[in-house]
């Protein structure tokens, strides 16, 4: 008899082992990630250049991150230090190059009160620390270490679940999408809007929502979240508005145009400038720090 053969598992990563980046300060790294922020030296390769003829002798250096991870670094001894890094240390602790700073480490820690304390020993160790950002599931704050490094600590706010999840995927579809969409003609996908629209799309399709009239409603998909629930408060105590009550989403309705305040709310900027995550089927006339208004989708 023939033996079947077994099925091979899937293969799944386990988590993060390590990240590594360069750097042409020696002893403030190490000062910066052992001293300061207590995390142990474990491990240091010391090597000569191998691989390419231009590649200099080097340190690679691990600290112990938590969680069977380290965080390392790279000293090559002999280089320049790359122009585009210099005098980054003295840069204030703000995402100010979006592209450079979008590479960074964020560090967990476990509640309001240890975020608080982290602030006060890095002020205390003479770094300029940012305010606290309430994103949608985290609040952090922001320093740079010797190197320019943008370094955010964090603390959850709520777990993930499978709203999110769900949520997750049809953003991306719809990004890819209008993605597609733009390359096609020739241009770069450049507007948040496209994205909300082409979601607003799928959510509608896969409701099986249909306009109704001459003038397609507005209409904004609220994922069920804690963060976004304000919004679809507010609108359930209008008389312009309906709210349509979802598994995943909710979904306001409005013939005319809508209008909310971010005060009124109660949200920080970081929540407020992604409201619409959830999509939109409509125009957005306006979104300004404090006010947006939403009117019917022009043809």
């Amino acid at each position: 008899m023939t033996a079947t053969p077994k099925t091979p598992a899937p293969l799944r990563l386990h988590g993060v082992d390590h990240t590594a980046r360069p750097t042409w300060r020696l002893r403030e790294t190490v000062s910066f990630y052992r001293d300061i922020l207590g995390l142990p030296l474990v491990h240091v390769i010391s090597a000569r250049g191998w691989g390419p003829a231009t590649h200099p002798d080097f340190l690679h250096f691990f600290f112990d991150s938590g969680q069977g991870s380290t965080i390392a670094f790279f000293y090559y001894l002999g280089s320049d230090e790359p122009e585009a890094l210099r005098g980054r240390s003295r840069m204030r602790p703000l995402p100010e190059d979006h592209v450079f700073d979008a590479t960074h480490t964020a560090w967990l820690v476990e509640s309001e009160d240890e975020l608080k304390a982290w602030k006060q020993k890095l002020q205390d160790a003479g770094l300029e620390v940012s305010v606290e950002t309430r994103h949608e599931v985290i609040e952090s704050i922001y320093v740079r270490d010797p190197n320019g490094y943008f370094i955010e600590f964090t603390r959850k706010l709520r777990p993930l679940g499978e709203v999110d999840a769900i949520d997750a995927a049809l953003t991306l579809q719809a990004a890819m999408q209008a993605e597609a969409d733009a390359e096609s003609a020739g241009g770069r996908m450049q507007h948040i809007d496209d994205v909300w629209a082409r979601k607003a799309a799928l959510l509608e399709e896969r409701l099986a929502l249909a306009d109704g009239g001459a003038e397609p409603p507005v209409r904004i998909f609220v994922p069920r979240v804690e963060e976004f629930s304000s919004l679809v408060q507010d609108a359930s105590g209008r008389e312009n508005c309906t709210v349509v009550p979802g598994e995943h989403f909710d979904c306001i309705v409005s013939d005319g145009p809508v209008e909310f305040q971010r005060k009124a709310l109660g949200l920080k900027p970081a929540v407020w400038y992604g409201l619409f995550t959830g999509g939109v089927s409509g125009t957005i006339d306006v979104l300004d720090r404090d006010r947006v208004r939403i009117s019917a989708a022009r043809p």
